[in-house]
């Protein structure tokens, strides 16, 4: 690998790609040459700003231009990037903030109608504010070794956990991901996925300015939109989750779809008949289907060539550098380079997922087959995906036992046609409670994708001796 610094490979595209398109964000474009200028500047605004090696700032705030200068700023300034989801309500947000140590928080003001109302002594600026550009350009020594970032995630216990990851980690995971994911030169590479998140930020912007692709940021999936950027900038590559692609087969032989040639998915459950109807009826000339978590980045994927039978039917082969295998109970393990350097200032829970012997417990249930290509047959964790994004039912569990009528509540994932899967709410209520006005209320204390879309109510719930939920029965329940 030519670089061991994420700085080091972001600033040298301004040599590999000139003044090719680097970003093209609304009435923005920008080439590797100005993108690197406005990152050095980035970096310098950061450091007179008080961040020093090693100190973290979080983004929270939309896809655009914006945040990826944000951000591979503060990096090139030797800082900590914190990437915080947008779906997030301002409690949740700040909870995550609070917990990263961030010394600066930047935010696009009034994004989905929210605001960040700030912490003490930490400011809080808006990223379209010109203080991206307000520094001296500047770069700062980082090693490989140093973390580049910490990626929230949700765990079983509901509480989101902060994953810490390395430079080399990302840029040896990355550039292999590009080969796999058939990711050129050239290619325009529209990224629906949150830069907050890994398939985002590091399947996004990281690989295309690895592989010198235009980046086309996306900062709110809408159908029409996307249809329409495709045809008017000539996308090539458009990865995402299933509902992406549900969601352009309803408009299958749009002439305006017709420049796509590289898919990417595996953000949840695939179904096989999605994989065949993209093969028969999109114009993707590559499909790549994959497993990956926060902790490990890119575990398995699939490979160019690869039969309609494999892609459909397993989430491929491990990566280069990496170890699956299945445990005793069914679990997926993982060990190998990418494995998180363990969850910020919280080492019970990072032993609990790295044993002695460096094996990642991924909470999913899987299988290999007879040529080491993994299958994945369901999630030993009580989480749920909805549209792509980890719904944790304890968390969600948590707010809706705020509500004064709810005495009791579980929570599950159920199947759902165009997100994969949806929350619903098994409730015993101690007064009068209808759907309708719980769900309302959990829109307003919860990021969407958590708000359970239905609401059974129950005299009681099913309990082992224990007084655990069993929430197996429940799955049953009309």
């Amino acid at each position: 690998m030519e670089w061991e610094t994420i700085p080091e490979m972001v600033l040298s595209a301004a040599d590999r790609f000139g003044d090719a398109e680097a970003v093209v964000d609304g009435s923005q474009r920008v080439t590797f040459v100005e993108l690197a200028d406005r990152i050095r500047r980035a970096a310098g605004a950061f450091a007179r700003a008080g961040i020093d090696k090693g100190d973290r700032a979080a983004i929270w705030a939309p896809n655009s231009v914006e945040w990826i200068v944000a951000a591979l700023g503060l990096v090139t300034a030797g800082g900590v990037l914190v990437p915080v989801n947008t779906r997030f309500t301002a409690a949740e947000a700040d909870d995550v903030i609070g917990r990263s140590g961030a010394k600066i928080v930047l935010v696009q003001r009034s994004f989905l109608g929210r605001e960040y109302p700030g912490r003490p002594g930490v400011p809080t600026i808006d990223l379209k504010s010109g203080f991206l550009s307000s520094g001296s350009p500047f770069e700062r020594k980082v090693d490989g070794s140093d973390i580049a970032d910490i990626v929230f995630t949700s765990g079983t216990t509901g509480k989101p956990k902060g994953a810490m990851m390395d430079h080399g980690q990302t840029l040896r995971m990355y550039a292999e991901w590009c080969d796999l994911a058939d990711l050129r030169e050239g290619d325009r590479y529209l990224i629906v996925n949150p830069f907050f998140h890994t398939f985002g930020y590091k399947a996004g912007v990281i690989a295309s300015l690895i592989r010198g692709a235009t980046i086309l940021p996306v900062p709110v999936f809408d159908i029409d939109h996307v249809v329409d950027l495709v045809g008017r900038e000539e996308v090539t590559m458009l990865p995402g989750p299933p509902t992406l692609y549900h969601e352009l087969l309803k408009v299958a032989g749009s002439p305006q779809l017709s420049s796509l040639r590289a898919a990417v998915t595996g953000s949840a459950d695939i179904p096989v008949e999605l994989i065949r109807r993209m093969r028969d009826e999109l114009p993707f000339r590559s499909i790549m289907t994959g497993y990956g978590l926060t902790e490990a980045g890119t575990v398995t994927a699939s490979r160019p060539g690869d039969s309609f039978e494999r892609l459909a039917t397993t989430v491929g082969a491990p990566c280069d550098g990496l170890q699956v295998r299945i445990a005793t109970d069914g679990e997926v393990l993982v060990r190998g380079y990418s494995v998180m350097r363990g969850y910020l200032d919280d080492p019970v829970a990072t032993a609990q997922a790295i044993d002695a012997e460096g094996w990642l417990h991924t909470g999913d249930l899987g299988s290999l087959d007879d040529d080491g290509r993994l299958r994945i047959d369901g999630r030993k964790k009580d989480i749920f995906i909805v549209g792509g994004f980890n719904a944790c039912p304890a968390e969600i569990e948590a707010v809706l036992l705020q509500h004064p009528a709810v005495a009791q509540v579980a929570v599950i994932g159920v199947p759902d046609a165009r997100l994969g899967e949806v929350g619903r709410a098994f409730v015993v209520a101690r007064t009068r409670l209808t759907e309708a006005e719980l769900i309302a209320w959990s829109k307003e204390r919860m990021a969407g994708y958590k708000v359970p879309r239905s609401v059974r109510f129950l005299d009681e719930l099913p309990l082992n001796a224990t007084g655990k939920v069993m929430k197996e029965q429940l799955v049953h329940y009309p």
